[in-house]
């Protein structure tokens, strides 16, 4: 039965080789929606293999320095060969991956409709992961199978074999099963077809707001493989803390910062103070050299971000941290953050203050109603949850955040606190960005950097300009 239906979908795919880069390219206009938010989320530097490949047009428009593209129809394979001949092409059942190569970017566009056993596919792309390999799975929304049978009986679009309609909880699930996570999932697309002027502001405008975009025809998941949870000791860490004004919590950060994983590096970055906070940390520093790895500097820029940046620049840690010099965000809670992301948890781990209760002078009221409408606009821009965006510490890999700063002018140097230039850029590395509660603690010296109305209306000025480069491009 199940070797029946295979030869049934090499034979299908067979007669539509001939003609099937034309056919894509009446409809051109849907399947380059598809290449756009790949090509959003992939480097020039990654290898790309794509399963399903058919003549190779969606893998020929992806970014990637190495593409591999399998297909199960060796004709769909030899017109693909003679299209895109600089990429590599194999005839393979994708129940069968006999690669050997591991690849950055898994894509896996509009073919698990016609898979025999979809849980069979996952598991074999187990083979062909790393264990940051990130997987792109994209398919039709079940709630237009209407539709498109209609558009078929009419001609419209080529009619097909009778496909797997699978819901994005199916997908996930089958994902779960084959040791995968699901971590980001979007919708585009209400207008498949182009439209002068029509399509444009539909699909770039309606169809991105909320309750309308579940309407949308195409529907994309991410995934990378589960990691083992284990708790080793094997990563370093460097911790940068960044201090204007900050004279009297400077040995405080010392004396209150745990020891873990392998070794911790900490950070100074002295900025513009008009106390004595660089002597204090100099001071600190010369005290503390026997027992603790301590780096000084001061920054030319101003700024949290530019602090930030500053640090970052000299840090030799596998795992970038920050902490607030004001010490509102416990030292001792830095542990967490190492378990979280040096166990596989998350890529990118965000401090969040608005879950537990605060202590009672640790947030005024107007500033915590400000972080919870920034934590609803980046949950619906980023597609993820995200409670507290502008807590201090925030954690991830230097390797990531060379990456980021690589790719900083897709966002530009617009932020001068440094907390959504991170997790803007953490969005654009595709890597899973996860909340970490802590419980935000009042000052116990000096008084706070930031001005409400005038640094809120900034923030919002970012918001509006990142929706642009996140959501409606």
């Amino acid at each position: 039965m199940k070797q029946a239906r295979k030869e049934k979908l090499i034979n299908y795919f067979n007669r539509l080789a001939p003609d099937y880069t034309k056919y894509r390219k009446r409809f051109k206009y849907y399947w380059n929606d598809i290449t756009r938010l790949a090509n959003y989320f992939i480097s020039s530097d990654e290898t790309v293999l794509e399963i399903g490949c058919g003549t190779g047009c969606t893998l020929a428009n992806l970014n990637g320095k190495r593409k591999v593209g399998i297909d199960i129809s060796p004709e769909m394979i030899r017109v693909a060969k003679t299209e895109n001949p600089s990429i590599e092409f194999h005839v393979m059942d994708a129940e069968n991956i006999t690669l050997t190569e591991k690849f950055d970017v898994v894509v896996l566009s509009n073919v698990i409709g016609f898979v025999e056993n979809v849980l069979d596919v996952f598991m074999e792309v187990q083979k062909v992961c790393k264990p940051n390999t990130r997987i792109l799975v994209s398919y039709y929304s079940y709630f237009w199978e209407p539709l498109l049978h209609i558009a078929e009986f009419f001609g419209i679009k080529k009619k097909g074999l009778h496909q797997n309609w699978l819901s994005p909880l199916d997908i996930k699930n089958l994902l779960y099963l084959a040791d995968f996570e699901t971590y980001h999932f979007t919708k585009r697309i209400l207008i498949p077809v182009y439209i002068p002027l029509i399509s444009y502001l539909v699909n770039k405008f309606i169809a991105k707001l909320p309750l309308i975009n579940y309407l949308c025809l195409n529907q994309f998941l991410f995934a990378r493989p589960l990691t083992k949870n284990e708790t080793d000791s094997k990563y370093s860490t460097s911790v940068v803390i960044p201090a204007r004004n900050e004279s009297g919590n400077i040995e405080n950060a010392i004396l209150r910062l745990p020891k873990f994983g392998k070794e911790v590096e900490i950070i100074f970055v002295e900025g513009n103070s008009t106390d004595n906070t660089w002597q204090t940390i100099l001071d600190i520093q010369k005290k503390y050299s026997a027992t603790h790895n301590i780096k000084i500097i001061q920054q030319d820029g101003k700024g949290k971000g530019d602090a930030v940046r500053k640090g970052y620049s000299i840090a030799t840690g596998d795992i970038l941290m920050i902490l607030d010099a004001d010490l509102t965000v416990p030292p001792e809670d830095l542990p967490k953050f190492y378990y979280a992301i040096a166990s596989g948890k998350g890529e990118f781990i965000n401090g969040s203050r608005l879950v537990y209760p605060m202590e009672k002078k640790a947030m005024r009221p107007l500033n915590i109603m400000g972080n919870k409408f920034f934590s609803i606009a980046f949950s619906w821009l980023l597609e993820q949850p995200i409670k507290d965006t502008l807590c201090g510490t925030k954690v991830m890999f230097r390797t990531d955040y060379n990456r980021l700063a690589a790719n900083r002018h897709f966002f530009g140097d617009f932020d001068p606190f440094g907390d959504f230039d991170l997790i803007f850029g953490a969005y654009k590395l595709n890597l899973k960005i996860i909340d970490l509660p802590i419980r935000y603690q009042e000052r116990t010296y000096g008084d706070t950097n930031i001005k409400r109305f005038k640094h809120g209306f900034l923030l919002l000025k970012m918001v509006i300009f990142a929706a642009g480069k996140i959501k409606f491009w």
